[in-house]
């Protein structure tokens, strides 16, 4: 069995490899973006024939164990390839012959990375998806509604913000101690990208899961000024919270990539969970048979990145 990770260098595609080697599942095949090369090589390994209209052979960066990131898996375990999501036909090799797929979508072409995810013979695909998508998004819908189009089997996992995102933050408290954001009452339940990882994998491996649609949020909201203190507690030093006005935030955040239209719809969805918190949920409990990991476990895990 061969199971394609997508994303595996992220915050949760990291989680799902770590995942499948802890349950000891052969064949764990990613797929970076790194280096990617047009011209078709020599594959890694004999694949199957296959009624893919694009070339077969794995590019020249198939290797085993290391990506161009620096992360390592122990040797032989992972089988690392190159592709671009962007470019479907690019991923049409590193596919071939993969029966379970975790896709980490780009949603302009999430139609057509399934429909080659068919004709290479994958079978199930777990998608992620966003918390969002529950209230109409329709950039994170496409990718939905591409599967529920499709003959395979599939499950969506849409995740609530990850506390990994508050890395954002880390070069002011860092430097300053401080950090800077809008709505510091926005009041959401982050998860934890490991338990985001642990629902893929369970969702991959059992069809109990088959069509459906998981809401996954960690196990308390909190408040961005409650973040910044538990960041605190985990450097030990105080980290104070500085609430920017929407001009200071479109400052900020576009030099972070993002547009003004991503910003705009950030600030509304952040101001609509100021007064009331988001929901909390219980499919980590529910599925998984334990608790979600909290978010001083989280900033535990990576005060490094703050020091």
């Amino acid at each position: 069995m061969t199971v394609l990770v997508t994303g595996a260098r992220g915050n949760i595609g990291r989680h799902v490899v770590a995942e499948l080697l802890a349950r000891r599942i052969p064949g764990v095949r990613t797929l970076i973006r790194q280096g990617l090369t047009t011209e078709p090589a020599r594959p890694l390994h004999p694949v199957r024939a296959s009624s893919s209209p694009y070339p077969t052979s794995l590019p020249t960066a198939a290797r085993q164990g290391r990506d161009a990131t620096g992360i390592t898996w122990p040797s032989g375990l992972v089988q690392v390839v190159e592709g671009d999501l962007t470019r479907p036909q690019t991923v049409a090799p590193a596919l071939d012959g993969a029966e379970l797929l975790f896709l980490f979508p780009v949603p302009e072409t999430a139609a057509e990375i399934v429909e080659l995810a068919a004709v290479a013979g994958v079978r199930r695909i777990v998608a992620l998806s966003c918390g969002s998508a529950g209230h109409g998004d329709e950039h994170h819908l496409a990718v939905e509604r591409a599967l529920a189009a499709s003959r395979l089997e599939w499950t969506c996992l849409r995740p609530y913000g990850l506390m990994s995102n508050a890395l954002l933050w880390a070069p002011d408290v860092r430097a300053n101690s401080v950090v800077r954001a809008p709505h510091g009452r926005f009041c959401y339940p982050h998860v934890h990208p490991a338990d985001v990882a642990a629902v893929a994998v369970s969702a991959l491996l059992e069809r109990r899961h088959v069509g459906a649609i998981y809401t996954i949020s960690g196990p308390e909201a909190l408040t961005q000024i409650d973040q910044a203190r538990l960041i605190g507690e985990a450097i030990g030093r105080p980290v104070r919270f500085q609430e920017l006005n929407d001009r200071e935030t479109h400052e900020l955040w576009q030099s972070w990539g993002w547009s003004a239209e991503e910003i705009d719809l950030e600030l509304y969805v952040q101001s609509e969970f100021v007064q009331v918190p988001a929901p909390l949920g219980a499919v980590v409990d529910h599925l998984l048979g334990q608790r979600p990991r909290t978010f001083a476990q989280w900033a535990a895990e990576h005060a490094t990145a703050f020091r």
